[in-house]
C-alpha cells in the first residue's frame, strides 16, 4: 500500500442492512494501533465503531489507500463500482451467505490488513461492462457493471425481442425472458443461472446468454472484448427493465437501443492467497447446483472454510 502524502487511509464500503458494526470494529481497532485513518461515506459513520471520517460517496475511493468491502458478494460489486477507474484495490470481507467473490472471513481482518500495510499482497485486475445509450433514472448517461448488463422482462409487459449487432453487423433476434451481458468474473451469476458457461476470470472475455428462449438466437455467445455490442428493442418487445449488476436503472421500452463495450482493468480486488480463494470458490460453485436450503448447505461446507454468519 503506497501511503505517501500522509497516514494509511482504508475506506469502509458497508452492506446496506447488515450489522457491520462488530467488524468494523476489528478494522478501527487496527487503524488506531498502526495510526491509520479509517473513512466511510457520509451518513454511515453511525453504523461503525470508533472514530471514522465521512467523505462524499463519490469520493470515497479517491481518498482512500484500499477499501474493505463488508458484506457479499453484492457488496463486493458495489466497492469495485466505487473503485471503478480509479486504481485502488478492494479487500473482500464475508459476511454473506456463500460469498463467491470475497476471500476474508470477519476473524481474518485485521492480519488481512496488516498484510496490506505491508505490501504483502496481489491484486487482480478485472474489466467491468460501460452501458450506454440510455438516461439512466439517477441522470447520469452511463453505467459500470462488473458482474453483468440484463435486459429484463418486467411480468406482465411482454418479453425482451431484441437485436443483436457487434461492430455494427446484425447479428440475430432474442425472444426470451432476459437477454444478460456478463463479464468472466459474472459468468457464475445471472449468465450462469440462464445456462451460460463458467468463464475464467483470468480471460478477456464478454459472454450474451438469454434466459429462457422462445425463439430466435437460444445459446449463449463468448465475444472478444474488443467488440462494441449493441442491443436494439424491436417493436414487439414489451418494456424491459434495464439491470446493472442485478440493480435496476432504467424502463427500456420498443426502440431503445443501449450499447455495451468493455473496460480493461477497471477494478483491482486484493489476493492474500488465490490457491485458498480459488479451492473456496469451487466447493461453494458446486454447492450451488444442490437442492438445498442456505442453511443446510452451509453445514455442508467444509469446516475450514468456515460457516458465513446470518
Amino acid at each position: 500500500m503506497t501511503t505517501a502524502g500522509g497516514p494509511p487511509r482504508i475506506g469502509l464500503v458497508l452492506h446496506p442492512t447488515r450489522d457491520v458494526f462488530s467488524v468494523s470494529e476489528q478494522v478501527v481497532s487496527w487503524a488506531t494501533e498502526q495510526g491509520a485513518q479509517v473513512l466511510v461515506a457520509a451518513g454511515e459513520a453511525g453504523r461503525v465503531a470508533g472514530p471514522v471520517t465521512e467523505v462524499p460517496p463519490d469520493e470515497l475511493a479517491a481518498a482512500c489507500h484500499a477499501l474493505v468491502s463488508l458484506g457479499g458478494d453484492g457488496t463486493m460489486l458495489g466497492a469495485l463500482r466505487t473503485s471503478a477507474g480509479t486504481g485502488v484495490p478492494v479487500l473482500g470481507v464475508n459476511l454473506g451467505r456463500v460469498g463467491v467473490l470475497v476471500e476474508v472471513e470477519p476473524a481474518e481482518v485485521a492480519p488481512a490488513l496488516q498484510r496490506i500495510l505491508e505490501g504483502r499482497y496481489s491484486v487482480e485486475a478485472r474489466p467491468a461492462l460501460r452501458v450506454t445509450g440510455v438516461e439512466f433514472e439517477d441522470g447520469a448517461t452511463s453505467a459500470v457493471a462488473f458482474n453483468d448488463v440484463a435486459l429484463s422482462r418486467c411480468p406482465g409487459d411482454g418479453i425482451a425481442s431484441a437485436a443483436l449487432s457487434i461492430d455494427g453487423q446484425g447479428y440475430g433476434v432474442y425472444r426470451c425472458d432476459a437477454v444478460i451481458v456478463a463479464t468472466p468474473m459474472g459468468s457464475t451469476a445471472y449468465s450462469y443461472a440462464a445456462g451460460g458457461p463458467v468463464v475464467s476470470p483470468t480471460l478477456s472475455a464478454m459472454v450474451v446468454a438469454p434466459a429462457s428462449p422462445w425463439s430466435g438466437i437460444s445459446r449463449p455467445v463468448v465475444l472478444s472484448p474488443e467488440d462494441h455490442l449493441a442491443l436494439e428493442l424491436l417493436p414487439d418487445s414489451g418494456v424491459l427493465a434495464l439491470e446493472v449488476d442485478g440493480r435496476v436503472l432504467a424502463p427500456l421500452a420498443p426502440g431503445a437501443r443501449i450499447e455495451v463495450v468493455e473496460e480493461r482493468d477497471a477494478g483491482y480486488v486484493v489476493r492474500l492467497d488465490r490457491a485458498r480463494h480459488d479451492r473456496r470458490s469451487r466447493v461453494k460453485l458446486s454447492l450451488l447446483d444442490l437442492p438445498l436450503l442456505p442453511d443446510e448447505l452451509r453445514e455442508l461446507l467444509p469446516r475450514e472454510l468456515g460457516h458465513a454468519p446470518d
